[in-house]
């Protein structure tokens, strides 16, 4: 391993993980040279197997263990900054995850074809912009049957640090897309059958045969509050609710969809 303690706060080689904000790293490098930064070991180990080049690392000095080992090993020949945890996080401002962080180049996009391939399941996210949300919602995703994920222009990026550590990496795992406004158009020349999940009186039980039934399914789901679009909601083949106890009308958008994935999985 390369270790570099860190002298320097200045250092201009530290600015990805102490000054650049995250619209920065995105826009200010953008096209080719566009970063990411993944925290933990078992997050920038899942973005390596997807095939996300390492830049450098930042590691707790305490917490370079064997499964931090194995992550700098995989890393290759970059540049690792060390210090104590007071140190590191008078740097980053926060307490890192498993005491690691590593700057990464961003994947290049792929387009809705490629998501799509061989699809049965598909995720729908419209304008989901909490991270941790985001995050959580891939994680489901991924272990509840999901062949893919789609977003619209308004929802957060799942490269942001903090959607990609509460997803424990699976944003790098499932195919996902940003979308054009006509995505719904897309979605049923590709033979998709589309799922609103809101609350109206035209809604169906998730129970529904026919949604279990469909050979391809899209389960679009809505911003933190507001829920989905009206058009959005006409536009479905399907409104599709949740059904609830003790007088409650709904669930967190991560909670909902952990339901949805696993009730409407392909069978």
């Amino acid at each position: 391993m390369r270790l570099t303690e860190i002298t320097d706060f200045s250092a201009p080689e530290l600015d990805v993980y102490a000054r650049l904000t995250e619209a920065q790293l995105l826009n200010r490098f953008k096209p080719k040279k566009g970063m990411f930064i993944a925290e933990s070991p078992k997050v920038i180990m899942r973005a390596l197997d997807a095939g996300c080049r390492p830049v450098s690392l930042l590691v707790e000095r305490n917490h370079i263990n064997e499964e931090a080992r194995e992550a700098i090993e995989r890393c290759g020949d970059v540049t690792v900054y060390t210090a104590p945890l007071d140190v590191l996080t008078q740097l980053t401002g926060f307490q890192l995850t498993r005491g690691m962080l590593c700057a990464m180049y961003r994947p290049a996009p792929i387009s809705m074809d490629q998501a799509l391939l061989n699809a049965r399941r598909v995720a729908v996210l419209e304008d989901v912009m909490n991270p941790t949300n985001l995050g959580a919602i891939f994680r489901s995703a991924a272990a509840l049957g999901m062949d893919a994920v789609l977003l619209t222009g308004g929802c957060t990026d799942p490269l942001y640090r903090r959607s990609a550590r509460v997803s424990m990496g699976t944003v790098f795992q499932v195919p996902w897309c940003y979308v054009e406004s006509n995505w719904q158009e897309d979605l049923k020349a590709r033979g998709f059958q589309t799922a609103a999940m809101a609350l109206t009186e035209e809604s169906v039980s998730i129970t529904d045969l026919r949604l279990r039934e469909a050979q391809k399914l899209a389960v679009i789901l809505g911003t933190e509050g507001d829920g989905l679009k009206e058009k959005t909601i006409e536009d479905s083949d399907y409104t599709v609710k949740i059904p609830m106890y003790h007088g409650v009308d709904s669930l967190n958008v991560a909670a909902a969809s952990a339901v949805a994935f696993w009730e409407l999985r392909a069978r």
